[in-house]
């Protein structure tokens, strides 16, 4: 932990006597500083807590759990929003793409910290959530995009949507329900052009099937002996249902999105892609990045570019949702 002015207070609100930087550890379900334990530590600082070398903005909360140390950085809103722009998209975009994920990445911190209020953080800072890295990369396109759209979510019915979102759709966004198996009306899916025109839209993946077999295995799959991985049905979206893995003991049906689990997101990218086995190599060709669910962000960006507004961008990717400001949200 680093900062200019850096202070910190105990559990109980008592001033703890620190020297920048200071080291934190685990030790005995506590938190050691020096030597010295404590329950909870709360850190803050002049303009930015540094934490393993990155400024985050506000306080950082340090406490034990089962998995070591948790660090909660709590900030306002909308600073949180300005860091995450660059972490999500980048702020070089057209200026109504910025304020479209602006206005999702509010909506979908507002529904997390609704569902989770009772919960030690309300937002991972990882893609299970919004990725944010604090606030080295703000700058001031992505802060315009922020305060032009202060205060704004997307809401159904009066209540703030789930805004999911995702990188790349490859062509047609996907329907909740075919992800979570839950129908979402806002979230049927609807068609898009406009990310094919983007290099991210199509991607290709070599793997032998012997380091496929190992990464099923270790997802808990019983794929032994590897021979051959198929594709099985679609959905209404053109997405697969299923893989289909053919190993000793028979064939493995594995759900498309248990399978981008185990394999590894980044290595498939999509659940929309073929599959074929060369010379004892699975070779995948995909469209797409993400889950697919909600707003595509570089379809969001061409259309921007075609001169829609991030309203009209945000309508057609939530049909049936309306833009609010919380203030007039009961």
């Amino acid at each position: 932990m680093d900062g200019e002015g850096l202070l910190a207070v105990r559990e109980n609100g008592a001033a703890v006597a620190v020297k920048a930087p200071v080291t934190v550890k685990a030790s005995r379900g506590e938190v050691a500083v020096d030597g010295v334990t404590y329950r909870r530590l709360v850190f803050s600082a002049a303009s930015a807590v540094r934490i393993n070398g990155k400024p985050y903005r506000g306080i950082a909360e340090i406490s034990f759990s089962d998995k070591g140390l948790v660090v909660v950085n709590e900030l306002p809103l909308e600073d949180y929003l300005v860091g995450l722009i660059n972490c999500e998209i980048s702020s070089a975009w057209p200026i109504e793409a910025i304020k479209a994920q602006a206005v999702i990445a509010r909506t979908y911190a507002i529904n997390r910290r609704e569902a989770r209020r009772n919960a030690l953080y309300h937002l991972e800072s990882s893609v299970i959530d919004q990725v944010y890295n604090g606030c080295e990369i703000e700058d001031s396109r992505a802060r315009r995009g922020v305060s032009e759209t202060t205060g704004e979510v997307l809401t159904y019915d009066g209540a703030v949507i789930q805004a999911f979102y995702h990188s790349n759709c490859g062509g047609k966004t996907e329907a909740a329900e075919n992800v979570w198996g839950a129908s979402i009306p806002y979230l049927k899916g609807v068609d898009c052009q406009y990310c094919l025109l983007s290099s991210s839209s199509s991607w290709d993946q070599r793997l032998p099937l012997k380091e496929l077999e190992g990464r099923l295995r270790a997802a808990g799959f019983k794929a032994a002996g590897l021979t051959d991985i198929r594709g099985g049905a679609r959905n209404n979206r053109g997405r697969l249902k299923n893989v289909i893995a053919v190993a000793q003991r028979g064939d493995i049906a594995i759900t498309g999105d248990q399978f981008r689990k185990a394999v590894g997101y980044g290595v498939i990218k999509s659940t929309n892609f073929t599959v074929r086995v060369v010379n004892g190599d699975a070779v995948f060709s995909g469209l797409g990045n993400g889950h697919g669910v909600g707003l595509c962000q570089w379809g969001a960006k061409q259309r921007a570019l075609e001169g829609f507004s991030y309203a009209e961008i945000l309508s057609y990717y939530y049909p049936g949702t309306e833009l609010k400001k919380l203030s007039g949200i009961r």
